[in-house]
């Protein structure tokens, strides 16, 4: 037997409370902060809590141990086999961990599991045995103590070791550098231990627990806070509604959208980040703020804590209102209450984005009904635009051709036309392309939707040219964004190639791009296809953003006047006079100006006299399917 009183009367405090510190500010931060209460989380709160609880007992058990005397023995005896239990069950916490958080295949976790609980059962069991017959722990009259079998270093080896076989078992599960953070604490760990053996020391023995669990921390469970705005992530919102519809209870929300710092990379002014963490300190009752994107910041609180939410809601818009006097950003703005529905689906995000999506700059928004059957719509069309997008099938009969003729003004025949876009879905019938070119581009599906209906448009000009209809060509409609996809050019020569029709038979509008790096791409795409005799529009003149130096740089055929100005041009002489001499100079540049939104004869006068090349409009047909374009083309001659 070895006796091994010089361990105990070595022992100091500061080592255990030093442990409690750590763990009280451990469980201080995570209160703070917001974690994702998931299962590795509770595991990993229990792991803090048993080592607290070590820390404590252990400290107790040598203020014992100092002022011995026989009524405090089998207190002693007690405290010992609790310290003992309380660190066990951390090192079988820490494989259950383990196994959890690398998602481990349930068969191998529940392995480990079982191990982990026998392991734990059998060295608790034998600590017990050994100490009751006399060979393990011993405390004599005077209150010396014998170690006998050590029972305790033995379990810790056994535990250090299976830990570590679950390491490498789940190192392909687990990010590389993570496994190195971890397996670099716990061999931290056993060094300090076996140190402290080597210089019969057991102060510290309850610190070395702590060096995995910071390491957990600081990998796992790091706080997602955002130190400059004083938000969370969307995880983090996520989380906190996912834990709110659990305890059912409602909440409000907020949202800002400040569309000119959406982009990434931008940064929210500090003067807008200081004005939301007021609003939310000032006017709310425990609220959180979540950084959701770039430009956009969601306020959550819980009603029950803010039952005059309406008013300060109120005070909080009319503050907004003073500051956009001041900042003079675009904003808008979405608030309401908890929706259930929305709630047990956790899609708040999503609606939001949906809102925000279908309301104007600069306007306030509250939450209703129609924005839930909007957004479930929206969520439907996504689906269906996802399976679209996978299926990649050019003839899927859920995008449909439509076509609107256009009136050649120099031949006086509807020789041209241009192709437009619709869906035809089971549960929401035709949806028309304001609904879903958006969520189309937002999600990156749109290419795909342009060479569906591109395909279309030219297996419909093969068959009319064989029936012997004269078509001089037919335009489609592409985004900027598939300008800046690599495959671009040769996807669409592609596929007018294999439907064995001229490249001049197609022509692809486009709207004016806003950034330099978009008016490059455009110009390298635009010239490569140009060369292979496509031609293309500038879609949309007149509206919002116009570059003439930019226009006269891109090879564009023909330039499209929006709806817009053939109306601004009846509006008043000097608007005509502007509308007809810009027409005009595009006339004298080669270009041919096409006028959109022509409803009557005294449009069409009009457009005439303002240098008209082609027109289009109701006043000649609204968009027909592209099988019956037939009725306005002429015959070949």
């Amino acid at each position: 037997m070895l006796v091994l009183q010089s361990t105990f009367d070595n022992y100091t405090y500061m080592g255990d409370a030093s442990v409690i510190a750590i763990c009280v500010t451990i469980f201080i931060l995570l209160g703070s902060s917001y974690v994702s209460r998931t299962r590795g989380f509770r595991i990993f709160s229990a792991i803090i809590g048993a080592v607290l609880w070590a820390a404590i007992v252990n400290i107790v058990y040598h203020e014992f141990l100092v002022h011995y005397t026989p009524e405090l023995r089998y207190a002693i005896y007690t405290l010992r086999l609790v310290y003992h239990f309380l660190l066990f069950d951390v090192l079988a916490l820490f494989s259950l961990y383990a196994s959890v958080v690398s998602n481990l295949e349930h068969r191998k976790a529940r392995s480990i599991a079982i191990v982990s609980t026998v392991l734990f059962g059998v060295i608790m069991g034998a600590d017990i045995a050994l100490t009751a017959v006399g060979t393990g722990f011993r405390l004599a009259e005077d209150g010396t103590v014998t170690q006998g079998t050590n029972v305790f270093l033995i379990g810790y080896v056994l535990f250090a070791f299976l830990i570590a076989s679950l390491m490498l078992c789940i190192r392909q599960l687990v990010y590389k550098r993570v496994m190195y953070g971890f397996f670099a604490t716990m061999a931290l760990a056993v060094v300090i231990r076996v140190i402290q053996i080597a210089l019969n020391q057991s102060a510290l023995v309850t610190m070395t627990f702590i060096l995995p669990i910071l390491a957990m921390l600081y990998f796992m469970h790091s706080t997602p806070y955002n130190v400059k705005d004083g938000t969370l992530d969307i995880r983090a919102m996520e989380d906190m509604v996912h834990n709110l519809y659990v305890k059912k209870e409602p909440f409000i929300l907020m949202s800002l959208l400040l569309p000119d710092f959406s982009e990434e990379g931008k940064e929210l002014p500090e003067a807008i980040r200081a004005q939301t963490r007021r609003f939310a300190r000032e006017y709310f009752r425990d609220g959180v703020l979540f950084r959701v994107n770039n430009g956009q910041i969601v306020m959550i609180a819980k009603k029950k804590s803010n039952p005059d939410y309406e008013e300060w809601m109120q005070m909080i818009l009319d503050a907004f209102a003073g500051q956009y006097e001041h900042f003079n950003y675009p904003y808008k703005i979405v608030y309401g209450e908890s929706i259930e529905d929305i709630s047990e689906r956790n899609e708040y995000a999503l609606l939001i984005d949906s809102v925000h999506m279908a309301i104007p700059e600069n306007t306030v928004h509250r939450l209703c009904a129609d924005d839930i059957r909007g957004f479930d719509q929206d969520k439907y069309i996504l689906g269906e635009l996802a399976d679209i997008y996978n299926k990649r099938d050019v003839n899927d009969p859920r995008v449909l051709a439509f076509c609107q003729p256009v009136l050649n003004i120099k031949t006086g025949k509807f020789d041209t036309a241009e192709v437009l876009m619709r869906l035809k879905l089971e549960k929401s019938g035709v949806v028309m392309p304001v609904k879903f070119i958006p969520i189309a581009e937002s999600h990156g599906y749109i290419h795909v939707l342009t060479e569906i209906i591109l395909h279309k448009t030219c297996q419909e000009i093969k068959k009319m040219s064989n029936e012997g209809y004269y078509i001089n060509r037919i335009s489609v409609n592409v985004s900027v964004l598939e300008l800046k996809l690599d495959d671009f050019c040769g996807d669409i020569e592609s596929i007018i190639e294999n439907n064995g029709i001229e490249s001049d038979k197609i022509a692809l509008e486009i709207t004016e791009s806003q950034t330099d790096a978009d008016f490059m791409i455009m110009k390298e795409k635009i010239e490569m296809l140009h060369e292979h005799g496509i031609q293309f529009y500038l879609d949309d003149f007149g509206t919002g953003y116009s570059n003439m130096e930019r226009i006269m740089e891109m090879p564009f055929d023909i330039i499209k006047f929006d709806r817009s100005m053939l109306i601004a041009s009846g509006m008043d002489k000097r608007s005509e006079r502007i509308v007809e001499n810009l027409a005009h100079m595009f006339k004298d540049m080669d270009y041919s100006v096409l006028y959109e939104g022509v409803e009557d004869e005294e449009a069409e006068k009009r457009c005439k006299e303002m240098s008209a090349s082609y027109l289009q409009g109701y006043k000649y047909s609204r968009p027909i399917p592209i099988e019956n374009i037939r009725d306005f083309l002429p015959k070949a001659e």
